[in-house]
């Protein structure tokens, strides 16, 4: 069962925003990238309350991606993107990612354990992973 309804439109900008943001760590670190935007769409709480879909969510700002304010992230996805997009659609999800709603490289080889008051998850490739804090309940 699909974890949440997209279009052709939406898996296109999931795919090229992994991509845009995560493709130095691989399939991996996409699929990660994914999980976290599809997260902020299913979840409600934190700022993500008003994200109804992916397109919000890509494009939300205050608190969106950088990735978007680059050339890159404009070019056509790729087959191998898009597959990985449907994984993530199709509900498979990975860790340190699983309940993650936001993610940034450190530019260090270490995570802080917490950032701006959540908790960090974990880290792959050069992505910190962070959960909300305790008291929010997210329904992820």
């Amino acid at each position: 069962m699909a974890r949440l309804r997209t279009t052709p439109y939406e898996r296109d900008l999931l795919a090229r925003l992994m991509r845009a943001e995560a493709e130095s760590d691989g399939d991996i670190g996409m699929l990660l990238v994914g999980m976290v935007g599809i997260n902020r769409v299913v979840s409600d709480c934190s700022d993500f309350k008003s994200l109804y879909d992916i397109e919000d969510m890509v494009y939300q700002s205050p608190g969106g991606f950088e990735a978007i304010s680059y050339s890159y992230f404009y070019q056509a996805a790729r087959p191998n993107e898009l597959k990985l997009v449907d994984r993530l659609i199709e509900g498979e999800r990975f860790e340190p990612g699983t309940y993650a709603l936001w993610f940034y490289n450190p530019y260090t080889s270490t995570c802080p354990a917490q950032w701006w008051g959540n908790w960090n998850s974990g880290r792959y490739g050069e992505h910190c992973f962070f959960i909300p804090a305790g008291s929010e309940n997210c329904n992820l």
